[in-house]
């Protein structure tokens, strides 16, 4: 069996989602070649190659018949940087040199080229073509009002062959690659025909008309792209790196190297995901994340590419090379995400697959059955049949969907919300329920020792130290919690080993021959261990919503340790704003009942505590039976109640698992942010509800009156391409989405 290379392109010239039809089954007809998969806003084609079957060349030649270009992506890319539209940002790196020499751009179906990308939409190939028929016609009708109709007539003959020329040759080498009922068929049939019987003019508007309504595609399509670029204009162009000797030296930041130490200067970008080393400064990070507030930072603490250093010189560790810091990540996502379909959009794009064909039908009825039936003469049988195959021109409908996605997944991700794909962004709006954890989610996750009761025979320093024996090495909030207060009293530590951890109960370690662990009271009860004297505080302790865990040793008590995690500052509101959404809230926690029961009533909220981790995946896959259900958790211990839930939501500042374990996150960490997505997914839907509406409704009205014979066919080009840009309009709108 012969190997499969996984290849990617940049391909230029795509504006909307029928483009990508298009190149699609263009590409996947090729023998060999197998996992195609075109991205509309990344401008990326990526498909696997057998060996021996179609070759690198062979793809680029396809997709040039379609009148698109295509370009070859190999090697790691540096960093996105303003200027460039450019989103070679992906790591290509196949192993293979692909280094084609390409022919110029001759077919001209598609009036674009590679230099288009960096020129106002006026100046591109498409709105010279828009221009150059503009004139002709008006030319033509303004001549029309001086000279006679056999004069004028070949003028606007002229007009439309000019954009029948490119447009039919388009229609053409779709049909041999696999995409006979197109939308330039329809429209070359339709004007193609119009001239047959005499009405030039009438085809010259048509043709100047779709020419326009590519245009209006083409700027569109070009505004959501920009949406995604303005986020890399987050990074700064340059970045001070510091030698051994100290001394620092200007270069550029996507030459930055995991490991450089840079020095970050007040009122400076941050150039790369690092750690400080020296120096404590507040950062604004509101440019990636939406956190309005600038944040504290000191040695030893991460700060995110693109933030702003507002005060303090910083000494920056680089901990990310620049193709997969913050920003790339979150440029990288939101391009992914516009091309993960969501269902209705799915729904949209296999009913547009019938609808062609069948509104050609329908014109061939209209053609051939009324001369019968209702007396009319051919001509206007002819005549309304050709209107009636452009009304059925799909591409408002099959844009209406993927243009209000592209936009609200990019409005989102400017504010720090991002959502993986079009499916998670459709789910949120539909949610009934939120189920959140606690720690780290509804809570600050920053608890803190406030007592600690030892067992007769026991010191409350030996019961931290034994605790911190155990804990050492481990990131659950908790655990750092201990260590810290361990820290602040001067104990010291004592080596452990034999490490281990009962999921959602208990950690356990060999401390001096002697086994030692830590855990909730369920935990030991289920050890049956009784408390004696210390039963009474743990019943207090709980009571004011304190976390209890209890410290055995060999099997026997040791102590109690008591934390309390406050609740996030805006915690309250966050649910608050849920339920006025018509959203109930629910928080599902390891904790006891006592715990749970403290904090919740203060957050206004219901409460299922005392879960462990599979007790949590029965608890979502209940309320899943209720409705769609989004989990919100802080990403790290809460993996599988995210991926078990409608949508998984995780909530942690721009880290790794935040943004790549969920299926959306929220990068300001706000719980009010929560909201903030299901009103985004349910302005998106609206938005999506009403293109369709429009889409829909236009051709409706106008196929009507083209049966009536009230309106003709540039009114039937119009209903399509006035669609396509109220439709376009509409979508756009969503990129000035903001939380309310």
């Amino acid at each position: 069996m012969g190997t499969v290379t996984k290849l990617s392109w940049r391909v230029e010239g795509m504006d909307c989602a029928s483009c990508v039809a298009k190149v699609t089954r263009a590409i996947e007809r090729l023998p060999g070649v197998t996992e195609v998969e075109v991205n509309l806003m990344a401008e990326r084609l990526s498909a696997s190659l057998a060996t021996g079957g179609t070759t690198a060349e062979a793809v680029v030649k396809q997709v040039e018949i379609l009148g698109y270009t295509a370009t070859a992506l190999t090697g790691p890319a540096p960093a996105p940087s303003p200027p460039a539209h450019d989103h070679a940002h992906h790591d290509h790196d196949h192993d293979h040199d692909h280094d084609h020499d390409h022919a110029p751009h001759a077919h001209g179906q598609h009036d674009d080229s590679p230099a288009d990308a960096e020129k106002p939409w006026w100046a591109t190939g498409k709105a010279k073509l828009v221009w150059l028929l503009g004139g002709l016609v008006l030319g033509a009708y303004a001549l029309s009002l001086l000279l006679p109709k056999n004069l004028t007539y070949p003028l606007f003959l002229a007009a439309t062959l000019v954009a029948l020329v490119p447009f039919g040759r388009r229609a053409l080498a779709l049909a041999r690659v696999g995409s006979p009922f197109s939308i330039e068929t329809l429209m070359v049939t339709a004007a193609a025909g119009a001239t047959v019987i005499g009405a030039a003019e009438e085809a010259a508007v048509v043709v100047l008309l779709f020419a326009v309504g590519e245009l209006l595609e083409n700027v569109a399509a070009g505004r959501a792209r920009a949406g995604i670029r303005a986020l890399a204009s987050l990074m700064p162009r340059v970045a001070l790196r510091l030698g051994a000797d100290g001394v620092s030296e200007t270069i550029p930041a996507d030459r930055l190297a995991i490991g450089d130490l840079v020095l970050i200067r007040p009122g400076d970008r941050v150039p790369c995901d690092g750690v400080i080393e020296d120096g404590t400064s507040a950062l604004d990070e509101s440019p990636v994340t939406g956190e309005s507030i600038p944040i504290a930072r000191g040695p030893g603490e991460p700060v995110v590419a693109g933030s702003i250093n507002a005060d303090g010189a910083l000494r920056v560790r680089v901990a990310r090379a620049a193709t997969d810091n913050t920003i790339a990540r979150i440029i990288r996502m939101v391009e992914d995400a516009t091309a993960s379909r969501a269902p209705t959009q799915r729904f949209i794009e296999r009913f547009s697959e019938y609808w062609t064909p069948g509104a050609m039908v329908v014109a061939l009825l209209v053609i051939l059955v009324p001369p019968f039936a209702l007396g009319w003469d051919w001509w206007t049988s002819l005549y309304r049949g050709l209107a009636v195959l452009l009304i059925a021109c799909p591409c408002a409908l099959v844009i209406s969907v993927p243009a209000a996605m592209a936009s609200g997944l990019s409005a989102g991700a400017r504010r720090g919300l991002l959502v993986k794909g079009g499916a998670a962004l459709e789910q949120l709006g539909a949610a009934r329920t939120v189920a959140f954890d606690k720690t780290g989610t509804l809570t600050d996750g920053k608890p803190r020792v406030t007592e600690v009761l030892a067992a007769p025979g026991y010191s409350a320093e030996s019961v931290l130290a034994l605790a911190a024996g155990v804990e050492q090495g481990s990131a659950h909030p908790l655990a750092k919690a201990i260590l810290a207060e361990v820290l602040a009293r001067g104990i010291a530590v004592p080596a452990a080993e034999g490490q281990a951890a009962i999921p959602g109960q208990a950690v356990l370690a060999t401390i001096a021959g002697q086994r030692i662990s830590i855990g909730s009271p369920r935990h030991a009860a289920e050890a049956g261990v009784t408390l004696g004297n210390l039963a009474p505080d743990l019943a207090r302790l709980e009571g004011e919503g304190k976390t209890v865990a209890i410290a055995l040793i060999d099997g026997a008590l040791l102590g109690l340790i008591a934390l309390r995690d406050e609740p996030r500052a805006d915690a309250r509101d966050g649910v608050a704003a849920l339920a006025a959404l018509g959203i109930r809230s629910v928080m599902l926690t390891g904790d006891n009942q006592r715990t749970g029961t403290a904090i919740a009533e203060s957050l206004c909220l219901e409460v299922k505590a005392e879960l462990r981790p599979d007790d949590k995946l029965r608890e979502i896959a209940r309320l899943r039976a209720q409705g769609p259900v989004v989990m919100v958790g802080d990403g790290i211990n809460d993996a599988p109640a995210l991926a078990a839930a409608s949508v998984g939501v995780a909530m942690g500042g721009g880290t790794d698992v935040a943004l790549e374990t969920a299926d959306a996150a929220v990068l300001k960490d706000r719980v009010t942010g929560v909201a903030d997505l299901v009103s985004l997914s349910r302005a998106t839907m609206t938005n999506v509800k009403q293109n369709v509406a429009v889409a829909v409704g236009l051709k409706a009205v106008f196929l009507v009156t083209t049966l009536a014979g009230i309106t003709g066919l540039w009114p039937a080009i119009l209903a399509d391409t006035g669609a396509t840009v109220l439709v376009t309009l509409n979508a756009l709108r969503l990129l000035r989405w903001v939380p309310r």
